[in-house]
């Protein structure tokens, strides 16, 4: 059996691939991917040395958790051909393996819901959704991952269907800490907020660099010096404020000397509502998750 089979083989499945086997939680031998398009295969295949295939039912065959790595809106597609497989005689589960190692002993039947742990990152797609489809026992983990954990530098929240047992929440931290932090929530809709904070997040975080650094061109700084001095201040001060106990307000005010040049910038940030601007920002994407969420 492996460890952990990927269902869809993309940037987050090859980077939380990648940072499992570089941090040595896993090897290349309990990995396990699915992927339609050859050429993605092919790539995975020769830079990780994972088994690929092109059939979803051979990872949920070899597999103690899948992590569903899939479009939303082709998600309902998989569910449903895992939870029919499920159902149906050996075969269906136990056909031709189209996959780039040779086949192996079958698992035996029946397969039911709950002998596999399903991981999901699947935007807006609820636990209830997939437990309708996979069945009400099944242990499912719904995780809402951000694009930084591409470079490992990632923060992810997950929430755990009532069939999942604190083990199986214990695995997804571990997978999902290979490529930055991540943390348990009691709370399903609280991935809302979590898709608004830090699931869109670094989006906000371009636009604030972009708009200072356009700032420093204006001021008659060149593009390059610009974004190389935004990028440096804002890593600079990221640590800075991480290793500090402070608060972010005692760290603003020991920048900002009464009549300086940074209260004079704070000030105009306060005429133009820019906290309320983002939490305004911030709201709009947590709303829109609902609003996904509920079609």
């Amino acid at each position: 059996m492996k460890k952990l089979g990927f269902i869809g083989g993309g940037n987050m499945a090859e980077a939380l691939a990648r940072g499992l086997l570089a941090r040595k939680i896993f090897k290349p031998a309990d990995l396990i991917v699915s992927d339609v398009d050859p050429p993605r295969r092919r790539k995975l295949a020769r830079a990780l040395k994972v088994e690929t295939t092109a059939d979803n039912l051979v990872v949920l065959r070899d597999s103690a958790a899948l992590l569903i790595a899939v479009k939303p809106q082709n998600i309902d597609d998989v569910l449903s051909e895992m939870a029919a497989a499920m159902r149906a005689p050996d075969a269906s589960v136990n056909g031709p393996r189209k996959s780039s190692r040779p086949a192996h002993k079958p698992m035996p039947k029946p397969l039911k819901p709950a002998d596999r742990l399903f991981i999901s990152i699947a935007a807006g797609i609820t636990i209830e959704r997939m437990t309708s489809a996979l069945g009400a026992s099944a242990r499912v983990i719904r995780v809402m991952p951000n694009a930084p954990a591409m470079v490992g530098q990632g923060m992810a929240a997950l929430v755990r269907a009532p069939g999942a047992s604190r083990v199986d929440e214990t695995f997804a931290l571990r997978i999902f800490g290979a490529v930055g932090d991540a943390v348990a929530l009691a709370d399903e809709h609280l991935l809302d907020a979590v898709t608004a904070l830090s699931g869109s997040g670094p989006a906000y975080v371009y636009l604030f660099v972009k708009a200072l650094a356009d700032a420093g061109i204006s001021e008659g700084l060149t593009p390059e010096l610009a974004i190389r001095m935004a990028l440096q201040t804002l890593r600079g001060a990221e640590e800075n404020m991480r290793r500090s106990p402070m608060t972010a307000a005692d760290l603003i005010r020991i920048v900002a000397s009464p009549g300086g040049t940074t209260e004079a910038a704070l000030s105009k940030f306060a005429e133009t509502r820019f906290s309320a601007i983002v939490a305004d920002a911030v709201h709009a994407a947590a709303e829109r998750s609902r609003a996904l969420g509920r079609s």
